[in-house]
């Protein structure tokens, strides 16, 4: 089958979120083909390129979200008032409560105005993007005037929520403008039959933007769309929107939240990586009947010989690995080693990883000079060199090579965040086989199970406690550590997940109408072109169905009889990857 992927700030480039993931997919399923249309997020990614490509990727289509378009489109006087109607529809239903939005309830928005205000949302969407698609494009009708005064309209609207009514000027035109960012895959040339239109599937690998060319697919093309979240992005937004103006905030939280429903209830499948993204997109609306919660995958080659040696670790050191950043709460887990020194003075504390970004930078200086007040300089007598207790390191040199060296070198790995997704970290220290302690947040108890101990998020004391029992109890830990590697191994590999989308591709194949049939330079259909039932005898293709052929001009002459309603329709020669990425 042909599977259009759908990235934003990810695949093919080599910086993007979740292209490891994304490439093992690919390279995994290399009996289908597959067609790349990629969202960038900054000139940096654009600069450093893709990573190889495999040769089942026919095409590799790019759109940056990051700079400034000037389409130079001057809309007439009708397609204004269309655009004004449609934006002001939008607007509208942003300064609702939207679904998922904390201050939400059922008292406040009953389920019909839900309904209402969903529809609404909807139908403003798909008109701006019939708009765009007749006019040429929209980036400058979203930074107009137009736009900014239909906000503002719809936040001194009655109903309007009590955030959005607050809203100022400044806080309108941050809106407008990031708007205009979400919005810029309305103007994009993909949906046409020889584009996203030619694909059996759409596959995006996360909500929000990213999964909007599928929605317009679906809506020009009907081409099914299968949503893959790691993260949910309105979660996202809540996380990384702490200083922005309450208004801004809630008209964003607004879009987040109508786009998610509206891409959850157009999906055919959604698929969380957790029962933690899980929740999150019931409460954005999500029918439970679509979701299929499926694991990441991750290799384990470079962890078995940890795993296969848990006795090479020094009983006495403790672990942490990941990036340097506030949320993963350094502090409380220093000071949770000082009352740990207290109960076995002989203990050590590794801290590996690199800082993210400035803010990163900043918190990794404040960690090291608080480790050095905590544990001064300790020697054994008075002619030997001190050393502190705690190492601040990162993965390359000669003493830690890989993360897999840093997971082996302790008997106990911690992780003390207050915020987190699906802890990759643990799922890697599982692979190792190594016992863990963790701060109950995200999908922590869903990834370890009952492999590893968990304590509430900033309580230095319980984390403490759990470290000290399993440090004075070399059994227990090798008996957790050998259960969470068994654990890992069954859940979250790469084979299992790529064995889950193959059949989640299957399956929504088996259950969408017939739109178009693919056949090969013979004249048969191809298989997977088509659902299965329409290889039964019978006419299960209604007059629209369209024939398209891969072989090229005069490929397709005389197609079988139930195939050929409307005559045949010539599809365009898949393109290379590089040459996509030209275009």
């Amino acid at each position: 089958m042909r599977i259009g992927l759908l990235t934003e700030g990810g695949y093919p480039y080599v910086s993007g979120e979740a292209g490891l993931w994304c490439d093992r997919l690919v390279r995994g399923l290399e009996h289908h083909e597959f067609d790349i249309y990629a969202l960038s997020r900054s000139e940096r990614e654009e600069d450093e390129g893709w990573v190889p490509l495999p040769p089942q990727v026919g095409r590799v289509r790019t759109a940056p979200l990051w700079e400034t378009v000037d389409d130079g489109i001057v809309h007439g006087r009708r397609a204004r008032r269309r655009f004004a109607e449609c934006y002001g529809e939008l607007a509208t239903a942003l300064c609702s409560a939207a679904p998922g939005d904390p201050a939400r309830s059922s008292e406040e928005e009953p389920e019909g105005q839900s309904a209402l205000e969903a529809d609404r949302f909807a139908s403003a969407l798909y008109g701006l993007a019939e708009l765009a698609r007749d006019e040429g494009g929209l980036p400058t009708a979203l930074r107009s005037e137009t736009a900014v005064r239909a906000l503002e309209r719809a936040c001194r609207a009655p109903g309007a929520h009590r955030s959005a009514r607050e809203a100022r000027v400044p806080d309108l035109l941050a809106v407008a403008a990031r708007l205009e960012r979400a919005l810029r895959p309305l103007s994009l040339d993909w949906y046409e039959d020889d584009d996203l239109g030619s694909v059996d599937l759409c596959h995006a690998t996360s909500g929000g933007t990213g999964a909007l060319p599928g929605l317009l697919a679906r809506h020009f093309c009907d081409v099914p769309l299968l949503v893959t979240e790691y993260g949910v992005r309105l979660r996202t937004h809540y996380l990384t929107e702490p200083d922005s103006s309450p208004a801004i905030r809630s008209l964003l939280a607004g879009f987040h939240g109508r786009l998610a429903a509206e891409t959850y209830r157009r999906a055919a499948v959604v698929t969380p990586g957790n029962t933690h993204a899980r929740r999150w997109q019931e409460r954005c609306g999500a029918d439970r009947a679509k979701l299929r919660t499926v694991h990441p995958g991750m290799d384990a080659a470079p962890f078995a010989e940890a795993g296969e040696s848990p006795e090479c670790a020094d009983p006495q050191t403790l672990v942490w690995v990941g990036r340097v950043e506030p949320a993963k709460d350094l502090v409380s887990l220093l000071h949770a080693f000082a009352e740990v020194r207290r109960a076995e003075p002989g203990a050590r504390l590794r801290i590996v990883g690199a800082p993210c970004g400035p803010e990163g930078v900043a918190y990794l200086v404040h960690c090291k000079g608080l480790a050095a007040q905590l544990f001064p300089d300790e020697a054994d007598g008075p002619h030997a060199v001190g050393r502190n207790p705690v190492s601040f390191e990162e993965t390359g040199g000669p003493e830690l090579p890989s993360r897999a060296d840093a997971y082996a070198s302790g008997a106990l790995v911690v992780l003390s965040s207050v915020v987190e997704g699906f802890p990759t970290g643990l799922v890697e220290a599982m692979f190792c086989g190594r016992a863990t302690v963790s701060t109950d947040v995200g999908a922590v108890v869903e990834a370890i199970g009952g492999t590893g101990l968990v304590v509430p998020p900033r309580n230095p004391r319980a984390l403490a406690e759990a470290c000290v029992a399993l440090l004075r109890d070399p059994e227990r830990r090798e008996r957790l550590g050998a259960a969470a590697r068994a654990r890992a191994l069954e859940l979250f590999t790469v084979e299992q997940n790529i064995t889950a989308f193959h059949g989640i591709y299957l399956e929504i194949l088996s259950r969408t109408p017939v739109r178009r049939v693919v056949l090969d330079d013979t004249g048969e259909p191809l298989p997977f072109g088509v659902p299965a039932e329409a290889h039964v005898p019978g006419r299960w293709s209604d007059a629209t169905a369209r024939v398209a052929a891969r072989g090229g001009p005069g490929a397709v002459r005389n197609g079988p009889g139930w195939a050929t309603d409307g005559g045949p329709v010539r599809a365009t020669t898949p393109v290379s990857a590089a040459e996509g990425a030209s275009r």
